[in-house]
């Protein structure tokens, strides 16, 4: 495995690793996650100066698990969740605020497109153990989606990222991702 340069912006750890790109089982991508990724990944790649990574359901889906997908949540820096905001202004949803506001702040927008809406959460960080700390995403896979790469959290580290936030529908994601790791073995 090689490391993923740059994602010490999301908080990644000197040394962790990335997997390689790996091609994604397209029979798995529903048709509204195929629409949101084909109308966001270009501007994504072009607009964002800082690494950034699907989190959430999606990212779920895009390693195989058979999660459904409500929207696209994207990671990014603060500075890049402003350029965001400036290039989709006209899909700006300004009304729409990040559940979970007492265990989640960020940078947050959300926006609509076609198939999904998409949610950035830009310098993401999560309460827990009576402090707010950033969230740190330490080992990125690439998938590749029409041939533009996606990254996301490892499985093992979508589970770990989930058990931190700690609600229901998280907690549920898990059950399914860690099958998938016994599946896998």
């Amino acid at each position: 495995m090689h490391r993923d340069a740059g994602y010490e912006g999301l908080g990644a750890n000197p040394g962790s690793g990335a997997m390689p790109t790996a091609e994604f089982d397209k029979d798995r991508l529903t048709d509204p996650l195929r629409a949101v990724l084909a109308a966001v990944l270009a501007d994504l790649h072009s607009s964002c100066r800082d690494p950034w990574v699907v989190i959430g359901s999606a990212a779920a889906c895009l390693v195989g698990a058979g999660v459904s997908v409500a929207d696209l949540d994207v990671l990014t820096s603060v500075r890049d969740a402003d350029a965001l905001r400036v290039r989709w202004q006209l899909q700006h949803e300004a009304a729409h605020r990040l559940d979970g506001e007492e265990r989640f702040r960020s940078h947050f927008a959300r926006y609509r497109f076609p198939g999904l809406p998409v949610e950035v959460m830009g310098g993401l960080e999560v309460f827990g153990a009576g402090r707010w700390s950033p969230l740190q995403i330490d080992r990125i896979v690439r998938v590749s989606i029409a041939g533009l790469s996606v990254p996301v959290p490892s499985i093992a580290e979508q589970i770990r990222v989930l058990e931190r936030f700690g609600r229901p529908k998280d907690r549920a994601r898990i059950a399914v991702l860690q099958n998938l790791c016994e599946i896998g073995e």
